[in-house]
């Protein structure tokens, strides 16, 4: 009785592999590199005053908030890592911001509604001030340029704006 249970058992496994297509196709991947590559390429050419969307912002945080906060933080990680290799004077920065980013947002994935658009709205804002916020203490603040008010002013909150714009 007991080897007959292991053999359905073994069968069982099999059956659930064989149902899986190892060739699905997943958008994810390649909806991370189309928005990267529009936000390095197509968006500095439509900023105002050197100020570009985050478009890297927009995915990790809308992907958190709708999946949860491991899938956030993984993603975060991911996207964060993308922006690292390409735009980073050191590899980590991004990739540790975008993954608080990730998983701050997924903390609030019980509270989402997906015919309600406000929440996410805020959450998006949310996002990049503190995205922009933590990227000054980590970059300008550490060497010693005590400006948060110019770069509030002049960076932090007009990336916002044309963000969520």
């Amino acid at each position: 009785m007991n080897h007959r249970r292991m053999q359905q058992k073994k069968i069982r496994c099999w059956m659930r592999l064989l149902r899986h297509n190892p060739f699905q196709f997943h958008p994810l991947p390649f909806l991370t590199i189309f928005c990267f590559v529009l936000q390095s390429t197509v968006f500095p050419a439509i900023s105002f005053g050197g100020i570009v969307p985050n478009l890297m912002i927009v995915l990790t945080a809308s992907f958190g908030f709708m999946r949860g906060e491991k899938s956030g933080l993984l993603f975060g990680f991911f996207c964060g890592l993308l922006a690292d290799i390409f735009f980073g004077s050191f590899i980590g920065l991004y990739a540790l911001i975008y993954m608080y980013i990730g998983y701050l947002n997924g903390q609030f994935h019980h509270i989402f509604y997906p015919d309600d658009i406000k929440l996410p709205l805020i959450s998006i804002f949310v996002s990049d001030l503190l995205y922009g916020i933590l990227y000054y203490l980590t970059l300008f603040m550490l060497r010693g340029r005590f400006h948060f008010s110019y770069y509030l002013v002049h960076i932090i909150v007009p990336e916002t704006v044309y963000t969520i714009l």
